[in-house]
């Protein structure tokens, strides 16, 4: 129902008198230096998108983002995969947990081949009976190995507070996304952040879509409709167009799909390699520091509508363990597009 500006008043003095700051309290990602560029992280009833190319690490950057927040006392994340299992998501979460972000100690890591070697190699020796023991659940095998007990510890103080959901291209429909989002807004009191992984596999009735731009349209509007309508922060991966991916450097326009992707988000975010979108003056320079530049990807923010917009953060990328070091810097070095960043 439509309210006059002294009932919106009222209504928010009413909630900080009552102590809920939530409308006022951003979820930090906990990537620091990205946070304080967009005004302390993500807002209630805004949508953001995070792009790149196939295997920048969006996907690890959303999960991270998502496990960050789920960390948080009464924090709730919603993580909608329509690429992994949700066993595979938590098998990435304990390799990321074993390095432990931010502190990022490899010497303990965790690979998913060492992983599945240790449970695999557990349960051969429990069926064949060499040690006497009986056969143990997984997380037995996981709480008694020393190589994994401290990781799944460290996933347990919040895998109450991440659900995930394995998407169907489809099934799982955009009004699906909205009626799961609402139910957990409610049971969690609205203190809720939802990951949609991607976007432009969100299913819709085929016969509201006439080309891929009218799909990514009513998609993109759906989600920012639910984030106004629930009242919480979302944020969708989104993929790039076959120019993207050829582009040397990608941007918010080469992202698949249409302009309402600019249009709709409050915040876009793109992903660049960084030795891919370094000026070549360089790498030419010192060709061994360039190579180096392959493990950082440059997190760009193409769009702001709250703070400042094409600023360049970078975050060193730990693959192996499906983790980033979420300190991060400011970019110093000469970017392609003539672009550069001063301290």
């Amino acid at each position: 129902m439509p309210r006059t500006l002294a009932q919106v008043l009222n209504d928010a003095n009413d909630s900080v008198v009552r102590g809920d700051l939530s409308d006022f309290t951003p979820q930090p990602t906990g990537f620091d230096p990205l946070d304080g560029l967009i005004g302390g992280g993500l807002r209630k009833t805004e949508l953001v998108l995070l792009g790149g190319a196939q295997g920048i690490g969006k996907t690890i950057a959303a999960l991270q983002m998502a496990r960050n927040i789920a960390m948080r006392p009464e924090q709730f994340a919603f993580y909608i995969s329509y690429e992994h299992t949700e066993t595979h998501l938590m098998n990435r979460l304990l390799c990321l947990e074993s390095v432990n972000p931010p502190e990022i100690d490899a010497r303990n890591g965790l690979k998913l081949k060492d992983l599945f070697d240790i449970i695999i190699s557990q349960r051969a020796r429990e069926l064949l009976g060499r040690d006497g023991s009986k056969a143990g659940s997984l997380q037995t095998i996981l709480r008694e190995n020393p190589k994994t007990s401290m990781a799944l510890a460290r996933l347990n103080r919040y895998a109450d507070r991440l659900i995930m959901v394995k998407a169907s291209p489809a099934v799982t429909t955009l009004n699906a996304i909205r009626e799961m989002t609402a139910r957990l807004a409610e049971a969690t009191g609205g203190n809720l952040t939802v990951f949609v992984d991607y976007l432009q596999k969100v299913a819709i009735h085929p016969e509201r879509a006439e080309s891929e731009e009218d799909k990514v349209t009513i998609i993109v509007e759906g989600l920012k409709d639910i984030a106004l309508s629930q009242n919480i922060p979302v944020l969708s991966i989104v993929a790039s167009d076959r120019e993207g991916l050829k582009a040397k450097r990608l941007h918010l326009f080469h992202l698949r799909g249409s302009s309402a992707l600019d249009y709709e988000c409050d915040i876009a975010i793109i992903m660049n390699n960084k030795y891919q979108v370094l000026a070549k003056d360089h790498i030419s320079f010192n060709p061994y520091a360039a190579q180096q530049y392959r493990n950082w990807v440059v997190f760009t923010i193409e769009k702001n509508r709250a703070g400042r917009a094409m600023m360049d953060m970078e975050f060193q990328l730990h693959a192996p363990f499906f983790a980033f070091d979420p300190r991060g810097q400011e970019v110093r070095q000469q970017l392609i597009d003539d672009k550069i960043i001063e301290s």
